[in-house]
């Protein structure tokens, strides 16, 4: 259940780092508490259905996002983008960071 838990948090942090927001103006957007957010990310804690439905919608994602990066004959296929968000979701933030540079160097020598 633990690793559940951990795979839900990474993928809700994908996608509010997809959407560039803080853990604060998800929580604010979800009706969350800042620490709340925090324990679902790190896989500390789960969520119930109410509180996942308030996190897609401050995401503004459909709720099975949150639990798979596939959705099979769904509206929702990130293909390659979903396979990046989840290795991305597993990193740290000075990795982020990294990763985000080298990714702004890719873009600019386009």
């Amino acid at each position: 259940m633990a690793d559940l838990r951990k795979r839900f948090g990474r993928l809700v942090a994908a996608h509010r780092r997809r959407r560039r927001m803080t853990q604060a103006a998800m929580a604010g957007a979800a009706n969350l508490s800042p620490d709340m957010v925090v324990k679902i990310e790190n896989g500390a804690s789960g969520a119930r259905f109410p509180v996942i439905e308030r996190i897609a919608k401050a995401l503004e994602i459909d709720p099975a996002e949150l639990f798979t990066t596939e959705i099979p004959d769904g509206a929702i296929r990130r293909g390659t983008f979903g396979e990046v968000s989840v290795r991305l979701a597993g990193l740290s933030e000075l990795e982020l960071k990294m990763a985000l540079r080298v990714l702004d160097a890719i873009i600019s020598a386009k």
